[in-house]
């Protein structure tokens, strides 16, 4: 039904794209009942519609003032007070766009003329504005801030973008994460979206690990709980390849560049070589045999090395005996071993048939190949490692002394791998439509290893993919909460190269993931903490209460579609409230998000006066 507008004033100057309105009067409602409807009054983040012909120009209100029409002069003669009757109500406004032919479109080509008359801005104008009729799919996401109006964002600008969702801690960021993929998997694409996309959820906090959470059954979501703690951890499913990345390794291992560096990418290089255990029993038995040939040359210690990697290995005690009993009982020659038969087991650094019968290699290899056959395939890496050290002290025992501090981390951080990790073929079967990996109870080294590993592995799986075909027929969306954690350009006690290798991952998929359809979702309460490389590619923004100088700063340099007047409006936003901004928006809205009562993460604030008050419901 149309309804004459309420006029509230008219233009009285325009400097550039900031006009000024002289109010009919000075009244100040917050909100107007007009026609049967409640409209927003003209304040501060408010719509008003500029009337000129028949093109509705929208701006938003970013200042008020008063004129005194009174007393103009600074003399003091002059009594400058403000008194009754001498005040004139003044608005600023910043042009929005306008409506013409009931669409709304930014442009240019209409500004405010002086006598323009501006009125409030109606419901149906509203509507246009927020796009809330509109022939794309559409999810609910809330209300407008100030008008209650319902706010739908569009699927396809949204989800086929990269996303930046920031706040401090209890702003609401947590619940317009969930809400946001809540309303995408319930909506009526749901069925398409389960053929045709994945999405990863790397979750350092394990806010998202109820059994509801997205609105997901388990036939549609797996949650894989990571733990360093217990023997008992989901395990995450990844091809071999990406265990063996050197660059990846040398990083987690903290290798050091002048000889550990290139004895792990020689030791990865022999082991991707091995194809069969018998090719490592063959190996590593051919590696003893050298020990023993090269006595008069070789530390005794290498020996009792070889056979301790045998022990852990798992080797029968009866076959390590003999080389036990060698090592420890009988003296050396320049060129002969002895058994207590006086028997010869080498002879001129060769082994004797005798030596042949009596160390058993043949057995030795066969139970190698058994006995590594049976550990997993990062205890495989480790062994092969711990031989490979052997190796380098028969022929250069200096290098061996540096690569030994290497070894125990080494140990360390694949035995914590080695609880979380199990390595796979074929990864296809493993994931399904959402999939949530909780980092909350895994160590440091695996919280910072597993988000960079999964993210390699599925952005490099699903570009070959679709490089292969030349189509995108499938998506894949990484949603990263707490995304400080991970895309941190701050160099804390991990080395340079680990900071540049992993920051080089994220830029190149955020970078170029958009055209192979793989998307990013970055949380964070500290976004100046990020990369601004990578805050910088972000498509649309979700920003709820940020009050820190340094995260504001970030934000208005990376924001282009963010306009003064909204960015200060960040700081005094309440919990749940938002601003939206973005390529997908024609200007930055206000919004309230809806909270999901009975779906919701495990974020809130914890209450202490519930925590410690016994009885509730008493009054003392």
């Amino acid at each position: 039904m149309e309804y004459s507008p309420k006029k509230i004033g008219v233009i009285i100057s325009v400097d550039g794209n900031v006009s000024q309105v002289g109010l009919y009067n000075t009244t100040n409602d917050a909100d107007v009942f007009w026609y049967g409807d409640i409209l927003s009054g003209a304040k501060v983040g408010a719509f008003v519609t500029i009337h000129q012909n028949m093109v509705k120009i929208i701006a938003t209100v970013v200042s008020e003032s008063i004129i005194d029409q009174q007393n103009i002069s600074s003399l003091d003669i002059y009594d400058n007070r403000y008194k009754k009757n001498s005040m004139k109500r003044s608005i600023s406004l910043k042009v929005k766009g306008v409506i013409e032919n009931q669409r709304f479109n930014i442009t240019s080509r209409f500004v405010p003329m002086i006598g323009n008359e501006v009125c409030l801005t109606t419901q149906a104008e509203l509507d246009l504005i927020y796009g809330v009729v509109q022939s794309e799919p559409t999810i609910s996401i809330g209300k407008s801030l100030l008008e209650g109006k319902d706010i739908n964002i569009p699927i396809d600008k949204i989800f086929a973008s990269h996303i930046g969702i920031f706040g401090n801690t209890g702003s609401g960021k947590s619940n317009t994460l969930h809400k946001m993929y809540y309303e995408l998997f319930q909506s009526p694409l749901k069925t398409y979206i389960n053929q045709k996309s994945q999405f990863f959820v790397i979750d350092f906090n394990g806010e998202y690990v109820g059994k509801s959470m997205f609105g997901l059954t388990d036939d549609d979501k797996e949650i894989f709980n990571i733990s360093t703690r217990t023997d008992e951890s989901d395990k995450i499913i990844i091809t071999k390849k990406y265990l063996l990345d050197p660059d990846l390794l040398s990083i987690l291992f903290d290798a050091k560049p002048g000889t550990q560096v290139p004895f792990l990418r020689d030791a990865l290089r022999k082991y991707k070589s091995i194809k069969t255990e018998k090719d490592f029993a063959d190996l590593e038995v051919g590696l003893l045999i050298t020990i023993l040939q090269n006595q008069k040359n070789i530390d005794r210690v290498t020996l009792e090395k070889w056979i301790k990697i045998g022990e852990l290995l798992g080797l029968n005690d009866s076959l390590l005996k003999p080389l036990k009993k060698c090592s420890k009982e009988f003296s050396y020659g320049n060129t002969k071993i002895e058994n207590e038969n006086n028997e010869l087991l080498l002879k001129n650094d060769k082994i004797t048939h005798a030596g042949n019968h009596y160390f058993k290699f043949d057995d030795v290899k066969k139970e190698l190949a058994n006995t590594f056959k049976s550990v997993s395939e990062i205890k495989k890496l480790y062994f092969f490692i711990e031989f490979q050290r052997v190796y380098v002290a028969v022929y250069d025992s200096k290098a061996s002394e540096f690569i030994s501090p290497m070894i125990k981390r080494i140990e360390n951080s694949l035995d914590a791998l080695d609880r979380v990790v199990e390595i796979k073929d074929n990864i296809s079967a493993s994931y399904k439509m959402l999939n949530i990996f909780s980092l909350v109870n895994a160590n440091q080294e695996v919280t910072r290893l597993i988000p960079m590993l999964i993210s390699k592995m599925f952005y490099d799986i699903h570009k070959n993919e679709v490089s292969g075909s030349g189509i995108v027929n499938k998506t894949m969306h990484l949603i990263i909460d707490e995304a400080h954690n991970i895309l941190n350009d701050i160099n804390k006690n991990n080395r340079d190269d680990w900071k540049d290798y992993r920051l080089s991952v994220f830029e190149e998929i955020i970078k170029e993931g958009r055209k192979f359809g793989f998307y990013l979702t970055l949380a964070s309460q500290r976004p100046s903490d990020i990369s601004m490389t990578i805050v910088s590619q972000l498509h649309n923004f979700f920003v709820h209460r940020i009050v820190n100088d340094k995260d504001l700063q970030l934000l208005e340099n990376t924001m282009p579609t963010l306009d003064y007047s909204s960015y200060k409006r960040i700081p005094l936003l309440g919990q749940g409230e938002v601003v939206i901004t973005g390529k997908a928006f024609n200007m930055p809205f206000f919004v309230v998000v809806n909270r999901l009562e009975s779906v919701r993460p495990n974020s809130d604030d914890i209450s202490l006066v519930r925590l410690w008050n016994p009885n509730p419901n008493s009054d003392g």
